[in-house]
């Protein structure tokens, strides 16, 4: 798909008018790019750096409905969640997977169990499917024996699901593109044009990937839209509008999964505020978020949990599996994201709204807000708001599937077991035959103990548009977070694979090492004394 000079060719087609500019590679912008290639419209996805390299790859990898925003008495964003999570594990299947949560009831929380149970069962209804289950004392310590016992009354079982959320994006654009859609990452915005009326009629880029020199150019365009998430106000202080977003840090331990040997998903209230914490199963590793903070620093890319986010998160899973005794030597990684909330200035950031809201200001419509779970909703909507700018638009069709059917006859030849060619055709959709060709001699192997097998780093590097070694270990096959220090001690290994296919020297692959060995220490490898 993204071949050799795939960037070239791209650019050179640049210079023409378009439908739509979406500026952001993230969910909500795949998405917007997914409906508009749909129904025929001329639409171009510009991301000033990866696909999915901001809060899209950082999120904390659950399609759910928001069971705590209940609380918030966020009715319609739970509705509107819990049926959008159904919808992507009908079509995402292998991509988006079913994941059971067990909450456990102490005499120390706030909430009692029968309040508990109350939330749960508007859960059910507003999905339509009452699939929770009140378990007893006993009971409940059979679910899920590494628990603390000491004032458990028992507690609830429910279900909802994860995904490789950076996977997700990478499918959703790339079936745009089958559909005539064109997306280019390392495409930094540095400007908007204005017509005569002082509308947005384009954009302004510049090439930021290593062989691009820098060049820059005017694109024009019937439309922009602004999904950009967390950064939305960068773009809009282009048409020198205030700043109207509050920046959320959430932050996740990655802990072996030996360490804490979980089935499901346990969601417990942390005892310093009482809000949720949750410890899960997530391709082989442990992953426990997340915390809910303002985010004062500046906005690159790639950010860092800090010391007060780390013990935060780890007293409450040492308090919830004292046995396991858990300690900072035991985190593997970390990982953070920004979540973009209108700022209401609430003085709870955990009481911030997670609706969506698009705004129009001169013509660039700006999308932000929102979860991960309802990016389709956010996409329609903000691709209808956007239409009234199209002279003779055509109709959104909004009861389509999110992702195209799977190609299963493609792999049921192949020896692998069934749950790896699920797990691949979820990633690869109608990629994964010529994924599975190109393997060389034993790449269709697990790498290590990860879930990831060694042919996913040859063609990611041959045809998923990497640029960095960090796009290809941190995005495409998330090594950086499944191995230990991040794959590091397998760069020998991964070069006689991927070097080749993405024609770098000795010299740019050196470089490339460096910058990602730096990278991943700096955001990922929780240091005591660097933080």
């Amino acid at each position: 798909m993204w071949t050799k000079g795939w960037r070239d060719r791209i650019w050179s087609i640049l210079d023409s008018h378009w439908d739509i500019i979406v500026i952001g590679g993230g969910i909500t912008g795949a998405g917007i790019l997914r409906e508009a290639a749909r129904v025929g419209l001329r639409a171009l996805l510009i991301e000033a750096h990866d696909f999915a390299s901001g809060t899209s790859s950082r999120s904390s990898k659950l399609v759910h409905g928001g069971f705590r925003y209940l609380r918030n008495g966020q009715l319609t964003l739970t509705y509107e969640s819990v049926h959008e999570r159904e919808y992507l594990l009908k079509d995402g299947k292998g991509l988006v997977n079913k994941l059971g949560f067990l909450m456990p009831s102490y005499n120390t929380d706030k909430i009692p169990i029968w309040l508990m149970g109350l939330g749960l069962a508007v859960y059910s209804v507003l999905a339509l499917r009452w699939d929770h289950r009140r378990y007893n004392s006993t009971e409940f310590r059979k679910l899920c024996p590494l628990l603390n016992t000491d004032g458990l009354h028992g507690g609830y079982r429910f279900f909802d699901a994860q995904a490789d959320d950076a996977r997700l994006v990478l499918r959703v654009i790339q079936e745009a593109v089958v559909d005539g859609g064109v997306a280019l990452n390392y495409a930094s915005v540095s400007g908007l044009l204005r017509d005569d009326h002082n509308n947005v009629s384009g954009v302004i880029i510049t090439d930021k990937a290593p062989a691009g020199d820098g060049r820059s150019m005017e694109i024009k365009s019937s439309v922009v839209i602004n999904a950009t998430g967390a950064w939305a106000d960068e773009i809009r202080a282009h048409i020198n509008q205030p700043r109207r977003l509050r920046k959320l840090r959430g932050s996740h331990l990655i802990l072996p999964y030996h360490r804490l040997p979980l089935t499901r998903a346990i969601s417990i209230f942390n005892p310093q505020d009482g809000r949720p914490v949750f410890a899960f199963p997530w391709e082989g590793i442990i992953i426990v978020g997340t915390t809910d903070v303002d985010h004062q620093a500046t906005m690159n890319s790639d950010i860092s949990i800090t010391q007060a986010e780390v013990e935060y998160l780890l007293q409450a899973i040492q308090i919830t599996f004292p046995g396991q005794e858990l300690s900072i030597d035991d985190i593997q990684a970390t990982f953070s994201g920004v979540r973009p909330v209108v700022d209401t200035r609430k003085t709870d950031p955990s009481k911030e709204s997670r609706e969506h809201i698009i705004w129009n200001e001169y013509g660039l419509v700006t999308v932000t807000g929102g979860k991960l779970t309802t990016f389709r909703l956010m996409a329609l909507q903000a691709l209808k708001v956007a239409l009234s700018c199209i002279p003779d638009c055509p109709k959104i069709h909004s009861k389509q599937s999110i992702l195209n059917a799977l190609p299963v006859s493609e792999v049921k030849q192949t020896d692998l077991p069934l749950p790896l060619r699920l797990r691949l055709l979820g990633r690869y959709g109608e990629n994964i035959a010529a994924m599975v060709s190109a393997a060389q001699t034993n790449e269709l192997t697990l790498i290590d103990h990860s879930t990831a097998l060694w042919a996913e780093l040859r063609w990611a590097a041959r045809s998923e548009g990497v640029v960095h070694l960090d796009d290809l270990l941190l995005r495409r096959v998330r090594l950086g977070l499944l191995l230990p220090h991040g794959g590091i001690n397998k760069l020998e290994k991964i070069r006689s694979i991927v070097q080749e296919e993405l024609d770098w020297d000795d010299a740019r692959w050196e470089k490339e090492c460096t910058e990602y060995v730096t990278l991943w220490h700096r955001y990922h490898q929780f240091n005591n004394q660097v933080i």
